[in-house]
């Protein structure tokens, strides 16, 4: 494989110190014109001539034709123009030499390409010109319009053409394309080349052509909708995340970049603007990961007058939109166009039965708790807590045993598998089911440890269920559930997931992991250690081609999520001492009146009128009906999560705006990034952003973050504390 890389081009350095003060000569030197500089026609004859004050505001007083669109000739091809002479610009493909007298060369303006037919007897200087010019150099070119000749038919009949060529009369290079610049399937661009990499990675460049597409599809489909565009320059306010600070040059003071419009678009709600979108540049100082980046777009929405159905209805109506887009401009047909309305979910159905708040519905098998059924000795090999929770999870990889553990080794030995084994509550215990070896290749279960498992899995699939069977499935789904006589699992709503009555029955080369967890710890956190192993196992063989690759779109609804969680080390949260802070934001609803209740009594069980939007495994955004009544925001902001009053503070505008009779809302962000990225089949959003920055949250192409200068650091009134790097 071959590393492009660009040569510095010192020599115009040099000449630019030895050249005379003189316009003319400089010019001259670079290889350009006055004609070439003001863009008008630029053959020789011409070029000889002064440029009149007129001629440089564009009249023409020659023979050569003006400048002509490429695309809208090739695009609207008519008998009455063939035969005119035209002068288009573009940049040229590979050339083909029929002979010496022949040669065939694409032009590209981005939009449109025409074929150049150069003949050595029509015009001997430009023939030879492009026999020799290299492939992507920009050029302008003076031709004649003519058909391009239409192969006959296979039962000899003459198609009439359609297709325009250009005949060649003159050509000049606008610019050169430097050999140092390495071309090829094998050439590869680094990040500081993006340019090139855009340039030459087709994929990439329909990407971001595709993602214009989309700007433009989402204001046509929200024609219900009033844009209006928020500050990038806000103030620091404890959301969640952590933010960028930019200092400002009054001592002491510093601007925010925003994590995102919400204080903004509620306050739009208390003033008449009842239903809100804005295509929003957010910044959130985190960790970096395929999915993440420093700086993001969303989709950013707020309807007065509505609740969380209301949003999610309406976005369900968007998508819909979307992909019907994407069917038209990318790839699909209409089995790939979501139906209204979308499945939802509860959080606690999520975490239980999938181990992930952002579940990808293509993975069939589920988790469930499995500790009422294996035996000490195997809880103590696979972790040294007392009284775990063990999980448990099996997948078929339609394959032998002895390729099952091939894949096994492979995925154990790999760097991605290093944070499960640095569990500190202990790795995975795998194993895998082999009827042709000691009990069935679960002997770590003991004998009654593996009927367990063989009646938990398969009872009811063939016949009914014996009833000792059934006590065995009983109880590892009241444990799943977390139910008890006291509380019961809740009842399936319409168009609600709940989890199969039945299980596929072991078969051989099963592949099956349990992971323990404690029990004294609430799901919270977004996933469980055997969450995160499940979607990377899966993963993980559709790339070995053990699974086929599912091409459906799964859109799921994830709701009633806790309306608090408690405090960790790597998230800031809201600043408060309650132990606990916002799952989301402090500005989310609690859900019922129950929830408000549970506010003073047990706030950890409350519930939030919060929702997510899911896709195959990957979260799209996120919403909930929001806090209108000042009263409760500044309560559960003073009393729930115990923030200081300085910080409460910050949101003193906010109160102010919902005291005014701001009136009920709701809305939801949609990253664009990453719903772009799941429409065209990438799993990096790097790949749908022109200028992405990498996973230290650099831009190594022009340079970013730079090194603040000693007069920047006065000027702002700033000092450098620690050595450099430090921090990341």
């Amino acid at each position: 494989m071959l590393r492009a890389y660009c040569r510095s081009r010192v020599g115009a350095r040099i000449i630019s110190h030895v050249l005379p003060n003189n316009g003319s000569s400089a010019i001259a030197a670079f290889g350009l014109s006055r004609r070439t500089l003001a863009g008008l026609p630029t053959d020789a004859a011409a070029d000889a001539l002064p440029l009149s004050a007129e001629a440089a505001g564009g009249v023409q007083r020659h023979e050569s034709p003006s400048l002509n669109n490429l695309a809208s000739i090739v695009k609207s091809p008519d008998s009455d123009d063939i035969g005119k002479s035209i002068r288009v610009q573009g940049s040229l493909g590979n050339v083909r030499n029929v002979s010496s007298k022949m040669t065939f060369v694409p032009l590209s303006d981005g939009a449109a390409t025409i074929q150049l037919i150069s003949l050595r007897d029509n015009s001997p200087d430009a023939h030879k010109f492009l026999k020799g010019i290299r492939a992507n150099t920009p050029v302008e070119v003076v031709g004649t319009l003519q058909w391009k000749n239409v192969k006959p038919t296979k039962d000899g009949k003459q198609e009439p053409p359609r297709e325009y060529e250009l005949l060649v009369n003159s050509v000049q290079s606008l610019n050169d394309f430097p050999a140092d610049i390495l071309l090829g399937e094998d050439a590869t661009y680094g990040p500081e080349l993006r340019h090139l990499q855009i340039r030459f990675d087709e994929t990439l460049k329909k990407r971001l052509i595709f993602r214009s597409e989309v700007l433009k599809g989402i204001r046509t489909a929200l024609p219900d909708f009033h844009e209006v565009e928020t500050p990038i320059l806000f103030k620091s306010t404890p959301e969640g995340a952590r933010e960028f600070l930019v200092p400002s040059r009054t001592t002491g003071h510093a601007y925010a970049l925003p994590q995102s419009p919400q204080q903004y678009k509620q306050v739009l709600m208390a003033s008449g603007i009842n239903r809100y979108f804005q295509v929003a540049r957010c910044f959130r100082d985190e960790d970096l990961r395929a999915d993440r980046q420093p700086e993001f777009t969303q989709l950013d929405m707020e309807m007065a007058f509505t609740n969380a159905d209301g949003v999610m209805k309406r976005m369900e109506s968007f998508i819909v939109d979307m992909w019907k887009l994407r069917q038209k401009l990318w790839a699909g047909s209409d089995r790939d166009i979501p139906s209204a309305p979308f499945m939802r979910m509860t959080y606690d159905n999520a975490m239980r039965f999938h181990g992930v708040d952002k579940p990808d519905l293509r993975i069939k098998d589920l988790t469930y708790r499995v500790e009422s059924i294996v035996p000490d000795n195997l809880k103590g090999m696979i972790t040294s807590l007392e009284d775990p929770i063990v999980d448990i999870f099996k997948i078929n990889l339609n394959c032998s045993p002895r390729q099952v553990g091939a894949f096994v080794k492979t995925l154990m030995d790999s760097p991605e598998m290093r944070p499960f084994h640095d569990n500190p509550d202990g790795g995975p215990g795998v194993f895998i089911y082999d009827p042709m070896k000691p009990l069935e290749g679960l002997a770590a279960f003991g004998h009654e440890g593996l009927e367990s498992i063989r009646a938990f899995y398969g009872a009811g699939v063939e016949e009914p269920a014996s009833s000792e069977d059934q006590a065995i499935v009983d109880k590892i789904l009241a444990a799943t559930n977390e139910a008890s006589a006291e509380n019961p699992p809740p009842v399936t709503e319409t168009n609600t997931w709940s989890p199969p009555s039945t299980r596929e029955p072991l078969e051989q080369g099963d592949l099956i992991i349990i992971q323990a967890r404690p029990r004294d710890v609430k799901l919270s956190g977004g996933s469980t250690p055997l969450g995160r192993l499940r979607s990377h196992i899966h993963k993980s063989a559709v790339a070995a081609d053990l699974i086929d690759p599912d091409p459906s779109f799964n859109f799921l609804w994830i709701v009633d999520f806790p309306l608090f969680t408690p405090s960790n080390t790597t998230d800031p949260g809201q600043g408060g001492t309650a132990g606990f802070s916002s799952t989301h934001h402090p500005f989310t609803s609690p859900k019922t009146p129950a929830d408000v209740d549970l506010l003073h009594s047990d706030p950890l069980h409350a519930v939030a009128d919060h929702f997510d939007l899911v896709l195959n495994g990957v979260e799209l955004g996120g919403g909930s009906r929001r806090i209108h009544s000042a009263q409760m925001q500044e309560w559960i902001m003073r009393e729930a999560l115990r923030m200081p009053e300085a910080r409460l503070a910050d949101f003193k505008h906010l109160f102010e705006a919902l005291r005014a009779g701001c009136p009920p809302h709701a809305g939801m962000a949609l990253g664009l990034d990453r719903m772009v990225a799941v429409m065209t089949g990438t799993e990096s959003i790097r790949d749908v952003i022109a200028f992405p920055k990498n996973n230290r949250g650099e831009d190594v192409m022009v340079g970013s973050p730079s090194v603040m200068t000693e007069g920047q650091l006065a000027t702002y009134q700033l000092a450098v504390v620690g050595k450099e790097g430090e921090g990341r």
